[in-house]
Parts: structure tokens; C-alpha cells; sequence
């Protein structure tokens, strides 16, 4: 008997995620959805969020971005690709987004449907960039064009409407420039080597000849490798008319393999199938494959190997809009702003008075008689005096200061309810306001459970057989109320959120710590400062009931130690009623939450006052 599952979005993430494998014909390619940008490694293909209203703009988001890294993987190789890469900056960029346009051009010839998809995701992408509204080339980067352009050649498809908007802009150029470079676009398009030849042609045609580098293929005319072909790539001699025809011979029964494997990968995954996946079947593993619901072989936590999950089937990381209608969000919002209106005067004081202390440290430094930036004023005179002067333009330096990102974790448990979590709402409100005005990154994440006393888990652990020691014994909610990036007015309702009545429940904070903060090492800021409210040790009833008393706090304190031993984020915590400095090298406890609001001033004002660099700036 199935489950039950409360999130109608998992069973589409779970059929696109096989789909997607099943596509790049790669079964160990591990997929994630994230609020994260998408993005695409070796071994993980990162997909965008879809909430639990799954709107037609999610799935086809989430859906293009598959089928574009599915493409990517299948049909790219990375040797060949570095083979052939131009040395200038511009040169790469041109070079790497007709890689992406190949790829993508090549499946969707054979596959329609991928098409669509991906069409999609480049209209959301470019109606987000404001590609819509453009009436320049100066507003359109050429290398963003030019993949357009590719992809409007090689498939002969009219692009969606933001996207040709953009393209327009540089066509005329691209096609004076290209000459008859573009009319063997289809007999380079599926073999790797061969366009990528034919994108340094291009790339020389536009004007950027000077940024290509030594070509490959005159150093193997000059020292040949013998026994060492490379598997994408054409022989480049072609001095006798004998190896001429053969070499054609072997690059149209390369295009006819790779013709076959693309029929036999659009039968594997035709337009039918993906309409079965949409309803929440499953995609079978090819033949001879292992399956591809395999959970990763690595340790559940780095902190503690030896940590053991039961399952992970049923935790989530969710985003705090997808936990609540707009209309109730809104009105959790007015509720909280009515907690927040008795406290305004001292709170608005504690985020003034951290405002000073941050600004304070924000010294502005000048470079002068530079060639360019803003005209010096102070030394027109020697420009009146003597006229032969040229003139001196000065140019503000980047404060290090703002190079830092804060995250506040904040414990979402059952003993939270009341008082203490909507002072730590208020808080986290007002800490995000001051820091946005500060020019700082602030995150909001929350920490909890989806159920009390084991929730699904549970009910697998006694279904199969109640195994000694299982280990965390709970389904995991960790909720995301405000990422880095986000602007706080786009964030302000989801903070209502934790006004919702049943939201809190159980606290594991060790592996809600761990979640923040691998969030944080993917950050690129320099500085990262991971502040912890709670009003106590982790608790879980369903996982010390059948563990180790001191099983959840053991792991807690391994994570502490971790970070603070490895030292890419600095760790400070607050506790409210409970001492948590047997925990964490630098925390304080209050006894009121209505000191909260002070404390994480204090705390947070104390971080960047002891700040190594801040001090090296400010001469102590």
C-alpha cells in the first residue's frame, strides 16, 4: 500500500528526476530541487523549485531546466569541449553558450517536446532579465544572442517572444558578420569536434579572432600522437584525397550512429511517456541498470558518520510561501504586526542603534589621479592653471564590510508556541530590514518537523519489522523564510508564517544546523556569521524512544564542533530560558524573549566589532 503524501508536488519531482536520468542516460546523475540558481556538476543536477501549487510556470521551468542539463550530459563531452576552448575571456563566453545551444538544438530535432520545454525556461529566464522590453543591442549581451540565433538556425523553430526580441537586436550584425559561415550549421551540429571548429570560425568572424589561442589541431600536425585518438574528434590531415574520402565516410556513419541514438533515446523517452510521468508514474531503469531510486552512498551527516537516519523519504525543505495561501500569509502578517506594534519604539531604537555600529565601520577610501572614474574636483586648479594637465578622476575602493552574509536559524519546536516565537519573528523582521539597509545578506530559515511522534517515518519503521537503534526517527520540515538574495519586502509576509497554528512541533538541531550551514559555504561572500536561536536541546520524542538518551544532543555537539573547528562560518547562538553555552563557544541565555531583540544586537554588533579585518581598517 502507497503512503500518503501531504506535498502533491513530490510525485512530478520524483517522475522528473527519473526522466531526466533516464534522458542523459546517466542513472547515477543525482538531481535536487532548490530555490538555489540551477546549475549542473559532474554529479548533481540542481532544478529549480516547484511549490505545492505547482503552477504551469514552475513545471515547465522545472521541466525545461531538466531536459536542458539531460541534453548537456548526454550529448557533451568535457574533453573535447576543454580541446578546443578559446583563451580570451569574450572568446569563452561566445564559445560556451553555442556549446549549450548545440547540445540543446541536437535534442530538440529529434525530440519536440524537449523543445517546448526548454523554449520555456529561456522565455521565464529572458522575461526576467527584461529582454522583453529592449530596443538596443547595447542591452543584450552578443553572447546571449548569439545562443539565441543558433538555436533559431539549427532548429528551425521561432524562438518565444522575449527571446527573439533579444535576438533581433544583434541579428543584422551576427549575419553580416557570419558571411556563409552558418549554412553548415547541419552538417557540423552533431558531432562535437566538428562545431567546435566551426564555433572558433564564428567566433574569429565576429571580431574576436585575437582571443582564440593557438589552434589544436596545428600542434597535432606538428607532433602527432599516435594511439591517442580522441573519441569526438575528426583526423585534421587532409593532404592525400584518399584520407579525405575516408574521413567523410567515417563522419557520415558517425552522424548515422548518432542519429540511432538519438531515435533510440527518443523511443526511450517519447512524448507519451513523459505525459505517464506527469501523473506520477515512474520511468523504468534501462536494461542491465541498477535502479535509479538508489539512495546516495555517503554519510547522512559530515559531522558524525556514524549519525544513522531511518529515512529521508519524507523530510523537505520548503519554502514558507509554499506552507500557506498568499490570503493566509497575509492575514498571519497583520497578526504578527500586531505583537510588533507595543514594541516599535524599543525595537526601531535596537535596530538604529545596530545600524550606527555596522555604518561605523563602512570608511570609504579613495584612489586618486586615476585614468578613469569620477572627475576630481579638487584638482581642476592645476587644470585651469595649465591647460596640458590632463585631468585626474578618483574612484571609491569596495569596503570588505560588505562582503558578509548573516543567517539567522531559528528553532520552529512546539515549545517555541506563544510569546518567545513571535518575539523571534519581530526579530528576525527587524534584523533583516537593518542589514538590507546596511547593505549586508540576511537569510531566514526555520527548523521543525511535519509531524508529531514520528510522523511517516515512524510508520515505516514499525511496518518493516521496527529495526533496534534506527536512528533520527522523524520527518524533517526545514523552511526556508527569507534566501540571501531576496529582496526583505518579497520576504516580509512569509515571517506571518510562523504565527500558524500547528506549524511547530519536534526540534533535531543538528542536522537543521548542518542544512544552514552547507547553505552558507555555497555562499560566495567572505565573511559568514550563522546565528542560532533556541530555547533548548534538540527533542524528538519518536527518535530518543527508541535511540540512545543522548543520541540527538551527541550530534548536535559534533556539528558545533565541526563548524567551529573548520572556521568558514562564524557561529553564535542565542538561548531563550535555557543555557546554551554548554553547547556553543560563544552564545548568551536570556530569561525573557522580550530581550531578544537586544541580545542578537549585541551579539551581532559584538561579531563585527571583533571583526580582524574591521580592526586592521580602523587602525587598533
Amino acid at each position: 500500500m502507497s503512503k500518503p503524501n501531504d506535498n502533491p508536488a513530490d510525485p512530478f519531482k520524483k517522475a522528473l528526476a527519473e526522466a531526466t536520468k533516464a534522458m542523459a542516460n546517466e542513472p547515477e546523475l543525482n538531481i535536487a530541487f532548490s530555490v538555489d540558481p540551477a546549475g549542473l556538476t559532474n554529479e548533481v543536477a540542481r532544478l529549480p523549485q516547484v511549490s505545492r501549487r505547482m503552477t504551469r510556470e514552475e513545471v515547465m521551468l522545472a521541466r525545461g531546466t531538466g531536459d536542458a542539463f539531460a541534453l548537456r550530459v548526454r550529448f557533451h563531452n568535457e574533453a573535447t569541449h576543454n580541446r578546443y576552448m578559446p583563451q580570451g575571456a569574450q572568446a569563452r563566453e561566445l564559445y560556451e553558450v553555442m556549446a549549450t545551444a548545440r547540445c540543446e538544438a541536437v535534442g530538440a530535432r529529434a525530440m519536440p517536446g524537449t523543445a517546448g520545454n526548454i523554449d520555456a525556461m529561456l522565455e521565464a529566464e529572458a522575461v526576467k532579465l527584461g529582454y522583453d522590453q529592449v530596443k538596443s543591442f547595447n542591452e543584450v549581451p552578443m553572447s546571449t544572442a548569439l545562443g539565441y540565433y543558433l538555436r533559431h538556425i539549427a532548429t528551425g523553430r521561432d524562438m518565444p517572444p522575449a527571446v527573439n526580441n533579444a535576438m533581433q537586436q544583434w541579428k543584422t550584425v551576427i549575419e553580416e558578420r557570419s558571411g556563409d559561415t552558418f549554412k553548415d550549421i547541419d552538417n557540423v551540429l552533431t558531432d562535437q569536434a566538428t562545431f567546435a571548429k566551426f564555433a572558433r570560425q564564428l567566433i574569429d568572424d565576429l571580431g574576436y579572432g585575437d582571443e582564440l589561442g593557438d589552434d589544436p589541431d596545428m600542434d597535432d600536425q606538428d607532433d602527432p600522437q599516435d594511439g591517442e585518438p580522441q573519441e569526438d574528434e575528426q583526423d585534421t590531415p587532409d593532404t592525400d584525397v584518399g584520407d579525405e574520402a575516408d574521413d567523410e565516410d567515417q563522419s557520415d556513419a558517425s552522424e548515422d550512429q548518432q542519429e540511432q541514438s538519438i531515435d533510440q533515446q527518443q523511443a526511450q523517452v517519447s512524448m507519451e511517456e513523459r505525459d505517464e510521468l506527469d501523473d506520477g508514474q515512474e520511468m523504468d531503469a534501462p536494461d542491465g541498470q541498477p535502479p535509479m531510486d538508489q539512495p546516495p552512498l555517503q554519510p547522512i551527516s559530515d559531522a558524525d558518520p556514524n549519525y544513522n537516519v531511518f529515512t529521508t523519504e519524507f523530510d523537505e525543505e520548503i519554502l514558507a510561501e509554499e506552507l500557506a495561501e498568499p490570503a493566509e500569509l497575509e492575514r498571519l502578517r497583520a497578526y504578527l504586526d500586531q505583537q510588533l506594534d507595543p514594541l516599535k519604539g524599543a525595537v526601531s531604537r535596537l535596530a538604529n542603534k545596530l545600524q550606527r555600529r555596522l555604518q561605523a565601520q563602512q570608511n570609504r577610501s579613495w584612489s586618486f589621479d586615476m585614468e578613469e572614474g569620477i572627475l576630481d574636483a579638487g584638482r581642476l586648479a592645476r587644470v585651469v592653471s595649465n591647460p596640458t594637465t590632463p585631468l585626474s578622476f578618483k574612484v571609491e575602493q569596495d569596503t570588505e564590510f560588505r562582503d558578509t552574509v548573516v543567517t539567522l536559524l531559528l528553532d520552529n519546536s512546539g515549545s517555541m508556541r506563544g510569546r518567545p516565537i513571535s518575539i523571534a519573528a519581530i526579530c528576525a523582521d527587524v534584523l533583516a530590514r537593518t542589514l538590507e539597509r546596511c547593505q549586508v545578506k540576511c537569510e531566514i530559515l526555520g527548523f521543525t518537523t511535519r509531524a508529531w511522534k514520528g510522523g511517516q517515518s515512524r510508520e515505516s519503521w514499525l511496518q518493516d519489522g521496527r529495526d533496534a537503534e534506527p536512528g533520527r526517527l522523524n520527518d524533517l520540515r526545514h523552511i526556508i523564510y527569507k534566501s540571501a538574495d531576496a529582496p526583505w519586502r518579497r520576504a516580509r509576509p512569509n515571517l506571518g508564517l510562523m504565527m500558524k497554528e500547528g506549524l511547530l512541533k519536534e526540534n533535531i538541531d543538528g542536522e537543521a544546523l548542518e542544512w544552514a550551514h552547507k547553505r552558507m559555504i555555497n555562499r560566495p561572500e567572505a565573511r559568514r556569521i550563522l546565528m542560532v536561536i533556541s530555547d533548548g536541546a534538540p527533542v524528538d520524542d519518536s527518535t530518543l524512544s527508541v535511540n540512545a538518551a543522548n543520541y540527538l544532543e551527541k550530534h548536535l555537539r559534533d556539528v558545533i564542533a565541526m563548524i567551529e573547528k573548520r572556521k568558514a562560518v562564524e557561529l553564535t547562538a542565542i538561548g531563550i530560558g535555557h543555557d546554551v553555552t554548554r553547547y556553543y563557544d560563544r552564545a548568551v541565555t536570556i530569561t525573557d524573549a522580550e530581550q531578544l531583540a537586544g541580545a542578537i544586537t549585541e551579539q551581532l554588533a559584538g561579531l563585527f566589532d571583533n571583526d580582524p579585518r574591521a580592526q586592521k581598517r580602523n587602525g587598533r
